[in-house]
């Protein structure tokens, strides 16, 4: 891994507005700064914005980065592109990361929560509970490490690019420390077999990352830890639970398409994001946008 983590946040007076946890990304085709799902900003966004863009622009330059990468968790809107637009920067080449996210009203009573789920969603996990399946969460970054290697193995399975464990322990950190973050293990027979760290924020709770092993695949533990999860951001007086990607309903062959209808199953609806949004710093920015135009091409999504 071995990428420089910049942990930056936005102050009015001593209280944080705003937060982004910025990668230097090295590769041969060129260096880049990049802000994956943020920034997370809860006031002023484009003069909040603003700001943080003339530190990035900043930082790009004396890191000697070719260009600034960020990937916004933010409803698309045409002032949203026009805001982007305006400021220099261009659609990337590839999405980063899901551009079209799963939520869930949670402001409706258990009950009705548990009837608005499909059949095999609730079925599946009545049966984790019958089958012994234990769910705990934690919220002390040490547990990071247990977290981690299932999050290597299902990188593995899947085939995506794992952030570093430095990243995901500074992440965890600063969540911390206003209680705005937990890490949820399933255990079943005494061996954590799905895990999943869950952010709540803005009136939300996110499925920021998840993990499982393969063996016990029979064992309904996902469900069961994801309405867990959900019932804690209930707890918290969150409206809402984000459940992040999915794929589109035009694309049968996405590999995407088992995990959606997971997300699927606990009810809800779609919301679209802006974009990964560059904008480019040096010339040599278009060497890599030419290189990853191809490789989107070549992997047709």
């Amino acid at each position: 891994m071995g990428n420089q983590v910049f942990t930056l946040g936005i102050f009015k007076a001593e209280e944080i507005v705003g937060v982004a946890f910025v990668y230097k990304i090295n590769a041969k085709r060129g260096s880049f700064l990049f802000c994956p799902h943020g920034p997370l900003i809860k006031e002023n966004w484009q003069e909040n914005f603003k700001i943080l863009f003339e530190y990035l622009q900043s930082l790009a330059k004396k890191e000697k980065a070719d260009f600034i990468r960020i990937s916004p968790l933010e409803i698309k809107t045409n002032e949203k592109t026009s805001f982007f637009k305006n400021l220099g920067f261009l659609d990337a080449p590839i999405h980063m990361h899901p551009e079209l996210g799963w939520l869930l009203d949670i402001s409706l009573s258990e009950e009705q929560l548990l009837a608005n789920m499909k059949k095999r969603t609730r079925y599946s996990i009545n049966k984790a509970k019958k089958d012994g399946v234990e769910i705990f969460s934690m919220d002390n970054a040490s547990h990071v490490e247990e977290f981690y290697p299932i999050y290597l193995e299902t990188a593995k399975r899947q085939v995506f690019v794992p952030f570093s464990l430095e990243y995901i322990k500074k992440e965890f950190e600063i969540f911390s420390k206003e209680n705005k973050i937990l890490v949820f293990f399933a255990k079943y027979k005494g061996e954590i077999i799905t895990t999943a760290m869950i952010i709540y924020t803005n009136g939300s709770g996110f499925y920021h990352h998840g993990a499982s092993i393969r063996k016990y695949s029979n064992i309904t533990s996902a469900e069961l830890l994801q309405w867990s999860a959900i019932l804690e951001a209930k707890k918290r007086g969150l409206k809402l639970y984000n459940f992040w990607g999915i794929s589109p309903e035009d694309n049968k062959n996405h590999p995407w398409t088992g995990v959606t209808q997971f997300k699927k199953g606990f009810g809800g609806f779609a919301e679209e994001y802006v974009h990964a949004q560059d904008y480019p710093v040096t010339l040599k920015y278009w060497l890599n946008y030419t290189i990853e135009t191809i490789r989107r091409i070549k992997r047709k999504y």
